[in-house]
């Protein structure tokens, strides 16, 4: 995502820093790079003029052309009108005041909407609510089996009154029971068409019409490009929606519909969807996704997915393991498991600071190599697990046969688990304060 941008703002950015003061015809060049990596990540046309006007009068102001570092400045002056074409801060889901929330789930066919609406039924399960998921799409063959399994996967429940009732008389319904039975969060799945066509229309409007919804989120796929903002703008036209979903933002996407979706709708961007998992959505923050096209990184996005998979008690534990040094391969499995929980590993490097725009772009990280390490420990036996030292060529064979993968590989895992009990040791020895035990106890172990 916005790799292709990134780098190519960066190169932007280059004819700036090789001047030591700006002149005005140094920003009209530089602004000229800007506008087409631009215009090339699909970004909407207008929007990108205006966006190229309001920088373009900022770095000509004094801010720019009398400061000592005026490619920083540039730099500066494009990450804060990024983060405001995306709409400055980020938008939260509204809660009624009086429960149920009611969420209707709108959008194309094909863009995800009913896999979102288990994927944010999930989100707030986990977060202590009681969601309840309404099937409202008659039309698309095996609409409602699909949601039946997502509830079902997910242990949300799934109200459904089949394919020969009418979508309002099944979203008032669902409402209706929502209220009796004490469910605080609704999501309505409607029928999406290939096309937008007054029938689809005309059906979504009688809906909220008949339901009241607290919020209308249209789900857009960003990889259809420019087209995801003429059905955003169409969509907010008949409906007032209340907000957006950009999913599938892990492909190979330009990213234009995120830069221009906010500005031509004036809704803001409320989720992106970054994969097929069902806690692959992340509430979207127009700072942090500006600092991730500049190549700034995204850190608070990284805390947030660190802290999400962080287990109190399980840290508490391996700190003092960690003490004693009786750390075994078994806690190693475990912190395994707690780095696999932040997600995926390629997204995650793109939020590290000073990663390059573009730099991840023929890297690609083996997760597999993740999944062999567990297959390796799985296969030894209790006692390997605590004491790798009694494992001999004949129990490496064996273990190796067991998990599918070769001796090299298990002597490549329990070389880096001692290297990691090294380091322990070391930094024990060292006598480090308390303080910093848990600091390394929070620590996500490599693989």
């Amino acid at each position: 995502m916005f790799e292709s941008l990134g780098e190519k703002l960066s190169n932007a950015f280059k004819k700036f820093r090789s001047k030591g003061k700006l002149t005005e015809s140094d920003v009209k060049e530089g602004m000229r790079e800007i506008k087409l990596a631009l215009l090339e990540a699909d970004v909407n046309f207008k929007v990108v003029r205006d966006f190229i006007k309001i920088v373009s009068e900022r770095a000509v102001g004094a801010e720019v052309l009398e400061s000592l570092l005026p490619a920083q400045q540039i730099v500066k002056i494009v990450n804060e009108e990024l983060t405001r074409l995306m709409g400055g801060s980020q938008a939260k889901l509204t809660i009624a005041s009086n429960p149920p929330t009611v969420i209707m789930m709108v959008g194309l066919q094909g863009a995800g909407k009913t896999t979102h609406a288990g994927k944010l039924a999930a989100r707030d399960k986990k977060q202590g609510k009681r969601p309840l998921l309404v099937a409202c799409d008659v039309y698309r063959p095996a609409a409602i089996k699909q949601l039946e399994v997502l509830g079902e996967r997910l242990d949300i429940p799934v109200f459904t009154m089949g394919d020969k009732v009418s979508p309002v008389k099944i979203a008032a319904e669902g409402v209706k029971l929502a209220k009796q039975k004490g469910y605080d969060m609704v999501f309505v799945d409607t029928a999406g068409r290939l096309q937008i066509d007054e029938v689809l229309m005309d059906e979504l409007k009688n809906i909220k019409a008949e339901v009241n919804p607290t919020e209308i989120l249209l789900t857009v796929d960003a990889m259809i490009g420019q087209e995801s903002v003429n059905v955003a703008q169409t969509f907010n036209d008949l409906l007032d929606i209340t907000g957006v979903i950009l999913t599938k933002l892990d492909g190979d996407t330009r990213g234009g519909a995120a830069l221009s979706i906010r500005s031509v709708t004036q809704k803001p961007i409320k989720f992106v969807g970054m994969g097929e998992k069902m806690d692959a959505i992340e509430p979207f923050h127009p700072d942090r996704m500006a600092s991730r096209i500049l190549g700034m990184g995204d850190v608070l996005t990284l805390i947030d997915k660190a802290q999400a998979a962080y287990d109190e008690k399980q840290a508490a534990e391996l700190e003092e393991k960690m003490r004693r040094q009786t750390f075994t391969l078994d806690d190693y499995l475990d912190q395994l498991g707690q780095l696999k929980k932040m997600g995926n590993l390629e997204q995650l490097m793109g939020m590290m600071p000073g990663m390059k725009p573009g730099a991840m772009k023929d890297v690609k990280i083996d997760e597999k190599m993740m999944a062999h390490t567990e297959a390796i420990i799985h296969s030894m036996t209790r006692r390997e697990r605590e004491k790798p030292e009694i494992i001999n060529a004949s129990r490496k064979k064996r273990i190796a046969a067991g998990s599918g993968t070769s001796v090299e590989e298990v002597n490549k895992v329990l070389r880096q688990f001692d290297q990691m009990l090294k380091m322990m040791k070391q930094f024990t020895e060292m006598g480090k304060s308390k303080k910093g035990m848990k600091m390394l106890g929070r620590m996500k172990m490599p693989f």
